[in-house]
Order: C-alpha cells, then structure tokens, then sequence
C-alpha cells in the first residue's frame, strides 16, 4: 500500500446515466437484441439472456475413457433480472420497498429455477471495471445442470465443520464475529455484514443471517426488509468511500436445489460474497496476478484496517429516500 504507484489508473466512470435511454435494450418499451419489446414494467423485470452462457439442450459430448479427458454436457439456463426502471439508481439509490420486491424476486426465481436445476447462482456485476456492459440496474442467474467448482468447495467444507465441529460453520462464524465486533460493518436485528477474516479483495464483505437459514426462499417477511436496509447502508458505504458509484461483483450461495431439496442440507448457511476491485482510490485497483495467481492470494490490507476505512463513512442518512434523492451515480452524502 506504500510503495509508488505509477502503473494503471482506471478511468472514473461517468455519472451522467439517463433515467431512460431509448438505445438501452434494458429499458422499459425498448427493443433487444432478438427482437422481443420490453414490457413498460415498473419494478422488476425478468427475461431470458439474449446471449446465454449455457442452454438447456447443450450436446453431449460423448463418452472418453482417458481420465485426462473427461467432460460432460453443461446444461441450464441463463436469465438477466432488471432490478429497476429507471437506468440512473443503483440499488443504494432505491426505496426499501423496492429494494424488497428484487429480494422477493429473488427467492421467486430460486424456487422456480431450482425445482428442476442444483444450483441457481444470483450475482451481479456493477461497474465497467467488472465487466458489467450495462449501466441499467440488473444482476444475471444462471441456473446449472451441476455444481460448480465454489458451490462444491463449500459444500464440502461446511458439511466436514458440522461433522467434526456439530454446528454449521458459517452461523458458528456469524456469532463469534458479532461477539468480536472487530470485523463488523453494518448489523441490524437479523444480519451481518463483515470483513471475512479470509478476505481477499481490497473492500471485500461477506453478509450473513444471523438465524440458521440455508436458503433465499427461508428468509421470513422480517428478514427480508432486514436485508434490505443492510444492504442499502452497506452499498451507501462503499459509495461514500472514494465518492463514486463503487463497483463489485456480488453473488449469493445457499444449500443446493433441484435433486438436493430431498436431501439433508443442515450444513448450509445462506450468505452473499461482495468482491469490490478498488484499493487505493476510485482509479486503482487490486491487481490478481503473479504471486497470486501462481502461489496464494495475499492482502494489501488487514481486515480489522479495511473495517476502519469503512466504518469511518456515513450510512445513507434517511433509509427511505427515493431514486434520484441525490445527483451523480453513487449514493453520496
């Protein structure tokens, strides 16, 4: 963090987002890519990727016997979720009410998706620097035919921690770090929002229910607005923290579904991972190379530092504030 820095500066993303863009093919009314009209919805809004990564009649590959070569058909399906209408908020900028209606949407698509798929993976990328094409409020799910390497990483990690430990390892976690208090960013009645004593991204959080709950679909009406309001101050900090709409990527990991419903899924404990970029500023960012793609991943900063940093930023001073209730991109007070 001290040495000279005169390698890459990101260049800082325009604030200047419109709140409809008739060339935005995510915009209510709009045109996409295969044709099809967006309807003029006005909260959510869920539709097939025009450009999916996986496809539920994907070919087989066929059968090799060398074990080098192994492979099998990836099947599933790909949707892109729409969290708002307008292109100009972000969700730190939405309403609690609406914030909720994605968290309901959310669920929705977990049961619907993964009545017939094991895993339905939620996340989304916010930000150019993450990839993201599309400055419109929007995550991706893709729902899978197999678990992914991560899912089953942790799958197999909690499931050992309940055998050896006798209580999920993730809600063993979340109690002694809200003991602790010294990794802690936002909580509220029902939720957690850490630094991971892991972590390895710069600004990187991992929030957790503080009840056992394994999936999306278990989280009660409470849980629900308590997710909600954390997430809304959780976001405000990170856009406060360099004065920008701050990017990320975000996903969520539960028990598995499809098969797995029928089968005993204690070990699980339902928690989103927040993945921010960003190190020194709004235009430098944490480079994952060398040493880190070759050896172990090292920190730049300590979390109990990087919980510093972030504490020292206000929370979004009224929780039921509006879209457009500030000027610019990030939630900045």
């Amino acid at each position: 963090m001290k040495r000279p820095w005169s390698g890459q500066v990101e260049k800082e993303e325009e604030d200047q987002v419109p709140q409809h863009d008739p060339n935005n093919p995510l915009c209510p009314g709009n045109t996409r890519a295969n044709g099809e009209v967006n309807p003029d919805y006005n909260n959510t809004f869920v539709f097939e990727n025009d450009f999916p990564a996986l496809q539920p009649n994907a070919p087989d590959p066929g059968y090799n016997q060398h074990p080098l070569f192994q492979s099998k058909a990836a099947r599933g399906v790909c949707k892109v979720m729409c969290f708002h209408p307008w292109s100009d908020v972000t969700l730190p900028l939405m309403t609690l009410p609406d914030i909720i209606k994605v968290i309901d949407k959310w669920a929705e698509l977990m049961v619907d998706l993964g009545s017939t798929y094991p895993w339905v993976q939620i996340f989304e990328n916010k930000g150019a620097m993450m990839g993201c094409s599309n400055p419109h409020p929007h995550c991706q799910v893709w729902a899978s035919n197999f678990l992914p390497n991560e899912a089953t990483l942790s799958d197999r990690c909690q499931r050992e921690y309940l055998k050896t430990h006798g209580e999920p390892l993730l809600l063993q976690y979340a109690k002694m770090e809200a003991e602790k208090q010294e990794r802690v960013v936002v909580q509220n009645a029902d939720w957690l929002a850490v630094v991971p004593y892991w972590a390895t991204w710069p600004f990187q959080t991992l929030l957790l229910p503080r009840r056992h709950v394994q999936r999306l679909t278990n989280l009660t009406a409470q849980e629900r607005e308590g997710l909600a309001s954390i997430m809304k101050r959780l976001l405000t900090k990170y856009d406060n923290l360099f004065q920008i709409s701050f990017p990320y990527s975000m996903g969520w990991h539960g028990a598995p579904t499809g098969p797995y419903l029928k089968e005993d899924q204690f070990h699980w404990q339902l928690h989103a991972h927040y993945y921010p970029p960003l190190l020194r500023s709004a235009g430098v960012r944490k480079f994952m190379v060398g040493y880190e793609m070759l050896a172990q991943e090292q920190r730049d900063l300590t979390p109990e530092q990087l919980l510093i940093k972030l504490s020292s930023y206000l929370n979004c001073v009224n929780l039921t504030e509006g879209p457009g209730c500030n000027s610019g991109g990030g939630s900045r007070l």
